[in-house]
């Protein structure tokens, strides 16, 4: 396969300006969480835990969306699902907990953010925003829309992933007096979320059809790699490539259905990671309290 997305040139593989623009974001972390915090406001500096979670997800961002990923992503539903997973499953947990607190809160005490951000992260609101959106996205209609046009597929991939950031807060806020969700409650959030993201899940492994003509042949997937391959090498090539089948050796249904089922299984880890630690942090502290002593015992002891 490596040989075949060979055609599609440096740029189309590797993004070099997306590369600059990843970098650009790293330098911008180092310096206003380092030598400069204090001109921001800053106090103490990210823990070493807080740079791996915040680096590791710049270069998740990389991997997924300008590397050779992204250009399969158009090729191949599974591996639009691979990045999918990435991009709103794990990307956002690890800024999330990568970013320090002070910038979290000039973020999200901003006046115009504060009441806006207040309502979205209401747990049943938060919920429903990121799967629904997430559902709609993977309508056939809207999803073969979004990769023929630029600006819809940018916007729509911005925004959900804003909720994705939003559906995680709840469950992961760094600020101590937003995280007020009880583990409990937490863990019936994550298997609320597990349930609502199914229904596409399934919808794409148990069809008996082909759903999104962008990954076709029928030249709808031409105008989903003109996202990715700059235009000048899409026409140039574009005579010498009979379809997506050529990349890989799946046909477009177990494609299909390799990509549900890829979502499901990365979904189901990463949630699965989230409960354990929720699960074990709870248990510690409970383990960590100490009982007082009855009544009777303590009026023994005086």
């Amino acid at each position: 396969m490596w040989l075949e997305l060979q055609i599609f040139g440096f740029r189309g593989l590797w993004s070099p300006y997306f590369l600059l623009f990843i970098i650009g974001l790293s330098v911008a972390y180092f310096l206003i969480t380092g030598p400069y915090r204090h001109k921001f406001g800053g106090t103490d500096k990210p823990t070493n835990k807080q740079q791996v979670m915040f680096y590791t997800g710049m270069v998740l961002l990389y991997a997924v969306k300008g590397s050779p990923i992204d250009l399969l992503s158009h090729i191949m539903l599974s591996a639009h699902m691979i990045q999918m997973a990435i991009y709103y499953l794990v990307f956002p947990i690890l800024l999330i907990q990568g970013i320090p607190v002070w910038i979290w809160k000039k973020v999200i005490y901003a006046p115009i953010i504060q009441p806006i951000f207040k309502l979205v992260t209401k747990p049943l609101i938060s919920l429903l925003l990121f799967n629904a959106l997430f559902s709609i996205y993977h309508i056939p209609a809207v999803f073969d829309f979004a990769k023929s046009n630029t600006v819809a597929h940018t916007s729509i991939s911005l925004t959900i992933l804003i909720t994705a950031f939003i559906v995680w807060w709840p469950i992961l806020s760094p600020i101590k007096e937003l995280d007020t969700m009880r583990p409990l409650v937490k863990i019936g959030y994550i298997f609320a979320n597990g349930v609502l993201i199914t229904p596409a899940c399934v919808l794409i492994i148990f069809a008996d059809h082909p759903l999104f003509a962008a990954y076709s042949q029928d030249g709808a997937w031409l105008q989903a790699l003109a996202l990715c391959v700059p235009g000048e090498v899409l026409q140039g090539i574009s005579f010498s490539i009979s379809g997506p089948e050529m990349f890989s050796p799946m046909s477009t249904l177990e494609d299909q259905q390799l990509g549900g089922i890829i979502m499901k299984i990365m979904q189901e880890i990463t949630y699965g990671i989230l409960l354990g630690r929720i699960f074990f942090k709870w248990f510690n502290n409970e383990s960590l309290k100490v009982d007082p002593l009855p009544k009777d015992v303590q009026h023994e002891l005086r």
